[in-house]
């Protein structure tokens, strides 16, 4: 025992030296006298809800004119006045978002018509719908959850911010995702006083729900921004180690959202005396929008930062959960996609024990993940917005929804760590809509699907296709298809009851998406997000399924 303390004594005494020695002003974890990292803690937590994930950072900031919102206006479309009417020249989004998925959009007047002629539209936070949507392609690509960021409530903003907090909340619980407060505290002057009196008053209360992430069986908050040293985040590592402390003291579990050189003593992006601070943090997640913009530029990110950044929260029994972006798309950074699996593997192969994903809805940096125009066809004509095949590639509208819960399979094994890129920009062996063809649909149960004259509910058990087992396949605008057989169209009911094929003219209801399985079958989504099932052919149709599965799938003309 004696001998074994001694080495340890001089063990600890070599490190200390060689650590006030070192010219390089980075802060490093510890390290034995032969140079190796002493690593007291390979992972600070087990797996939870935010160790071992992949939580994507949630915007939840967009409003228009008419959707209900506390505000009735636009809300984070115009650059310079969050409440301004977006225009061409004043316009805070650099990316188009794809809408045809959401059953209430808001007229863009300022911007024209698409370039396949349809009118410019934009979409609401505020919508149910929407958020139900955005969750819902969360779940589809197995993304584990969603940084709701808050900002300064106190202001005009408060009502709209609250009512979309309320939102999450239903949308998580709805599709099995979860949810955490990621305070941004930019600008927001009394911080220190009024960021508690929000979480006693307001947010402690969302802990109780199911959704709600938990980590080492506490509620999970994130704070965004102690330690930039700049004007809007002017506050002391005391000031900040005090909102931590107290945080903590309420049994939450606290990952801060810091400068990306955080360790770096040298770097003018942080305050002097922080590391201490982010020492009270649980789990460390450096921001990297601006910092890399091509895999070269990732991979010295990674050997420059990461990897010392990973065995220093090591050491200190602290979490890490690096960014991973995209890109800009209108920078044209992404690479179809190359660009982003790259941090994947650098992240995963580096022993992170999260990932944050900025961001989900950022249109307004070009980096979202969310659905975003595939073509030129579907952004405003003549106006410079790129969509995803910007750099000649064809990308699907999710594409970057499927490589992140790719990515998230990576992360926990699920798949082998490969700097191959798995995911596909353009699911193989797709089959388009044929719009302007009549067709047959046959379902999983090798059936034909027929419309019943209209004279009752659609049914999937067909044995010869003749003419009311044959349907027009109809453009029904914003990239929407509708389905016409004996001069009636088929409609969604919305989900609340069989589906008919009975309605005279195309309205929310008739509109659906086609859906390319990638194995020549197809889906169809109805206006409520949810598919249009063939029951197997053992009872009427409906349009009521959360995923796509057997009996979700259809084959054309066979």
């Amino acid at each position: 025992m004696t001998f074994k303390k001694t080495n340890l004594i001089l063990m600890i005494a070599c490190t200390a030296v060689i650590i006030s020695c070192s010219k390089n002003k980075l802060s490093a974890p510890a390290t034995t006298p032969d140079g190796k990292t002493t690593k007291l803690k390979t992972s600070a937590s087990a797996v939870g809800d935010v160790v071992g994930k992949v939580i994507v950072g949630y915007q939840g900031w967009f409003a228009a004119p008419g959707d209900g919102s506390p505000l009735n206006t636009w809300w984070h479309y115009a650059s310079g006045d969050p409440f301004g009417v977006p225009t061409p020249t004043n316009a805070s989004i650099i990316s188009w978002p794809d809408v045809r998925e959401y059953t209430s959009t808001y007229t863009a007047s300022n911007f024209g018509n698409l370039g396949n002629g349809q009118p410019a539209k934009l979409f609401s936070s505020f919508n149910d719908q929407t958020v139900n949507t955005h969750f819902l392609w969360m779940q589809q690509n197995n993304i584990d959850g969603a940084a709701l960021q808050r900002f300064n409530p106190n202001g005009q903003e408060g009502p709209i911010r609250d009512a979309i907090t309320a939102k999450v909340k239903t949308a998580a619980e709805t599709y099995g995702r979860k949810f955490y407060i990621m305070y941004d505290v930019g600008g927001w002057t009394n911080m220190q006083s009024e960021i508690k009196t929000d979480w006693t008053n307001k947010m402690a209360a969302y802990t109780s729900s199911s959704a709600y992430a938990k980590q080492n069986g506490k509620p999970v908050v994130c704070i965004w921004g102690f330690g930039f040293n700049d004007t809007n985040h002017p506050w002391s590592a005391a000031v900040c180690l005090d909102v931590i402390n107290w945080f903590k003291a309420q049994g939450c579990y606290i990952i801060g959202g810091v400068p990306a050189y955080w360790r770096d003593t040298n770097s003018t992006e942080v305050r002097p005396g922080f590391l201490a601070t982010y020492n009270a943090l649980n789990m460390i997640s450096p921001w990297m929008i601006g910092k890399i913009s091509n895999t070269s530029e990732a991979d010295g990110f990674y050997t420059d930062h990461n990897v010392g950044d990973q065995s220093y929260c090591n050491t200190n029994g602290i979490d890490y959960q690096p960014c991973v972006l995209p890109g800009d798309l209108q920078k044209h950074q992404r690479v179809h996609g190359d660009f982003m699996w790259r941090q994947f593997y650098n992240m995963v192969r580096l022993g992170a024990q999260g990932i944050y994903i900025s961001m989900f809805d950022e249109y307004n940096e070009g980096n979202q993940i969310a659905k975003t125009t595939e073509t030129s066809a579907y952004t405003p004509a003549g106006l410079g917005f790129f969509s995803l095949d910007e750099d000649g590639t064809a990308c699907s509208a999710d594409y970057y929804l499927r490589l992140t819960g790719d990515g998230g399979k990576m992360l926990k094994g699920q798949i082998g760590l490969t700097a191959t890129r798995p995911t596909l920009p353009v699911v193989s062996g797709s089959v388009p809509a044929p719009i302007g063809q009549t067709i047959t649909i046959k379902g999983n149960n090798n059936l034909y699907v027929s419309s019943e004259n209209g004279t009752q509910a659609m049914n999937c058990n067909r044995t010869t296709a003749q003419g009311w087992e044959q349907f027009t396949i109809v453009d029904a605008g914003g990239g929407k298809i509708a389905l016409m057989s004996q001069g009636k169209y088929v409609s969604s009911e919305n989900g609340t009851q069989a589906i008919n094929c009975n309605r005279t003219s195309i309205g929310a209801w008739e509109q659906f998406d086609w859906v390319n399985n990638g194995n020549g079958t197809f889906s169809l989504r109805g206006n409520n997000a949810k598919y249009v099932s063939s029951e197997n052919g053992t009872q009427a149709m409906t349009c009521n399924r959360t995923a796509a599965q057997t009996y979700e799938s259809f084959r054309v003309n066979q």
